[in-house]
């Protein structure tokens, strides 16, 4: 939300319009979302460091080019290990474990985080937004 003070209108309405453009998209843009920053029970980082996004990125753009799979999992499709280029990274299988499990605990946190969050957007949230919440816990049970 790094835009929301450069915003100058209701962020519920910037949400919307995004929500309507993206219903007019023939092929809308697919979304990613990453965590560079989980760690492992001693603190230590789990991914190497932002030097080798570009792993995630390659994979991101395999998987909309259509040359690699996925994992389903309750908050959306994951790299299988075998899909990332790890050639010369110093990550252990379970840390890659770790970073492609899902975790129900955390992530129904998560989602009543983002729920409190968007709370104070009122009456003018997108409606789109809370039920994506519901049915993401909905997957998570």
């Amino acid at each position: 939300m790094a835009m929301q003070p450069f915003c100058g209108y209701d962020f519920g309405d910037y949400w919307q319009h995004w929500l309507d453009v993206g219903a007019q998209l023939a092929r809308p843009p697919r979304i990613y979302h990453v965590n560079w920053f989980r760690r492992d029970a001693n603190g230590k980082f789990l991914w190497p460091g932002f030097g080798e996004n570009l792993r995630v990125l390659a994979w991101m753009l395999e998987r909309c080019a259509g040359r690699v799979d996925a994992a389903e999992s309750a908050i959306g499709r994951l790299p299988r290990p075998e899909d990332l280029d790890l050639h010369g990274l110093d990550v252990g299988s379970e840390a890659l474990a770790a970073l492609l499990t899902v975790d129900p605990a955390l992530w129904r946190k998560e989602i009543a985080d983002m729920r409190e969050y968007l709370s104070r957007y009122g009456q003018r949230l997108p409606g789109a937004l809370l039920a994506e919440l519901r049915t993401t816990e909905e997957r998570l049970s």
